[in-house]
């Protein structure tokens, strides 16, 4: 009984490093590759982690199987050796999993902040918006029947319905925010959170690895409100989502546009960082 408690711990302890990483996979991969980078590499130790509980059940395994042949005391000893590494596991995956949630946490403010910035910015006459029609390069050009967001203050109704949507992608459901900002931007076509919400559903594509629709979300921004606020975002994540998609050459063009335009903008100071880099 003693060993088989002692294999079911090692299991449960490896089950439970992976449940952990699945749960914070989806905590808030954002467009900050930073963060999604440290994450990636506390999910990859959290899976070495596992891989070590693995070994460790396998182990106890065959101390069952020998235990009949086996001195007593070296077999004590064995197990408690193990006993001690998975103390050990136990106290790394706590580490880890702190340093996971403080990563993840800190894009949440980000993204909360970024929402915040744009809500302040995000007004007619707004400034370092361009004139409307100007071309931007690695967007398309702005549509004939673009659509123009009101100048009237957002009424309760209007900020409800979008504050559900951002409720939806703050707690990782990309697809169920995609759905509820397009709803929100058929409702409110004219709403000045229309801009923003066309943003993050190009971003919740992003975070849900899907370039494409990314890519094009982003750029019906561009057509539909080129004279938001929300424009130098969205550029910064079509480069993003061009370059995840191994388009560096079109990635390029489109932050070098960005840095041309919109030169005094927080989005093409990473541009530039990011232009830098690929050099």
């Amino acid at each position: 009984m003693k060993y088989r408690s002692m294999r079911a711990a090692a299991a449960a302890l490896a089950l439970g490093a992976t449940l952990f990483a699945a749960g914070t996979a989806s905590a808030g991969m954002f467009d900050d590759e930073v963060a999604r980078k440290q994450i990636a590499e506390q999910q990859k130790r959290v899976d070495d982690l596992r891989q070590q509980g693995d070994s460790m059940a396998a182990r106890l395994a065959k101390l069952e199987d020998a235990a009949k042949a086996q001195p007593v005391l070296a077999l004590a000893a064995e197990i408690e050796k193990l006993r001690e590494e998975i103390r050990n596991l136990r106290g790394q995956v706590e580490t880890l999993g702190n340093n996971i949630e403080g990563v993840a946490k800190r894009q949440r403010d980000m993204y909360v902040d970024l929402d915040q910035r744009l809500r302040r910015f995000e007004q007619p006459g707004a400034a370092g918006v361009p004139a409307a029609g100007a071309a931007v390069a690695g967007a398309s050009a702005p549509a004939a029947d673009a659509v123009k967001p009101s100048s009237a203050p957002v009424n309760a109704e209007e900020n409800e319905v979008y504050e559900r949507a951002q409720g939806q992608r703050r707690i990782g459901n990309y697809q169920g925010a995609i759905t509820a900002f397009q709803g929100f931007i058929s409702k409110y076509p004219k709403s000045t959170l229309a801009p923003r919400a066309q943003y993050w559903i190009g971003d919740s594509y992003f975070n849900l690895r899907d370039f494409k629709n990314a890519i094009a979300s982003q750029q019906k921004l561009l057509s539909a409100y080129p004279d938001s606020s929300s424009v130098p975002d969205a550029l910064l994540n079509m480069a993003s989502a061009q370059l995840e998609a191994g388009d560096s050459n079109a990635a390029r063009k489109t932050m070098d546009g960005l840095i041309a335009r919109y030169p005094s903008s927080e989005a093409a100071e990473k541009a530039r960082r990011r232009v830098a880099n690929l050099r």
